[in-house]
């Protein structure tokens, strides 16, 4: 697919792997200014979500906003959204409950929700320049379980696979997911994107075993292949996003 397709606001995924913005290597994009996407998840003390909801729900927070008109164009998050695609792509997530939650919300953002999850994801911010309502918000303390098994992903439909053999906190893995959603988004052509959009970004997300992440990884899916700032080492490959338009 060519570059010419996609919005003026999104940048083409790399034609050289090697300059991913999920890699650790040095290239142009670390020399740009960098930015970092918020995403708040809601915990509750009591009513916390699950884990494979959460991640689910973060990966199409994601979608919403790169989709979202304030993105596009001249939307009023556009610039960021270019300034934060020109670097690398950095993902954090943090966890807020009660008070803290209805003060993020108050947040320019978009709030989404899942079986149980509640996500918001927010216009990039520099790397340096979190709003004090963000930046005050814990990052550990989003170890989530999944209280029973989830259900298997449906053969036809969009699939972000997680390694089997990179552990990582539920925090870390909805950035990964997230990741993965946005290769796959770059991917498609407009008129899948539009699809996509229109059905609600339905996905799931399930660990792979390892059999098959080996027939993944070698696919010609999207690979995230992380940069190593926080969990895992660098270079780790986490998640291949397997939508079914990208199975050609």
């Amino acid at each position: 697919m060519s570059s010419d397709s996609l919005p003026e606001t999104l940048s083409a995924a790399p034609a050289d792997p090697a300059d991913s913005p999920f890699r650790a290597e040095p290239t142009l994009r670390d020399e740009a200014r960098q930015f970092v996407l918020p995403l708040v998840v809601r915990i509750e003390r009591t009513d916390p979500p699950a884990r494979t909801d959460a991640l689910v729900t973060a990966a199409r927070a994601v979608l919403t906003l790169l989709s979202d008109e304030r993105s596009l164009g001249e939307g009023e998050w556009a610039g960021l959204i270019r300034d934060w695609q020109d670097a690398r792509i950095r993902k954090v997530v943090r966890r807020a409950r009660g008070a803290e939650w209805r003060k993020a919300a108050a947040l320019p953002g978009i709030t989404v929700t899942g079986e149980r999850a509640e996500v918001r994801v927010f216009p990039p911010v520099p790397l340096d320049g979190w709003p004090r309502e963000l930046a005050k918000l814990q990052v550990s303390g989003t170890d989530l379980d999944d209280p029973e098994p989830p259900a298997a992903p449906g053969p036809a439909g969009p699939v972000l696979w997680l390694s089997p053999g990179v552990t990582m906190s539920a925090g870390k893995a909805m950035a990964q997911a997230g990741h993965g959603a946005q290769l796959a988004w770059w991917e498609l052509s407009e008129t899948e994107r539009k699809a996509w959009r229109e059905a609600g970004f339905p996905l799931s997300v399930a660990t792979a075993d390892p059999a098959r992440w080996r027939e993944l990884t070698v696919s010609g899916l999207p690979v995230v292949r992380d940069a190593g700032f926080t969990e895992v080492a660098p270079g780790s490959c986490t998640v291949v996003a397997d939508h079914p338009a990208l199975r050609r």
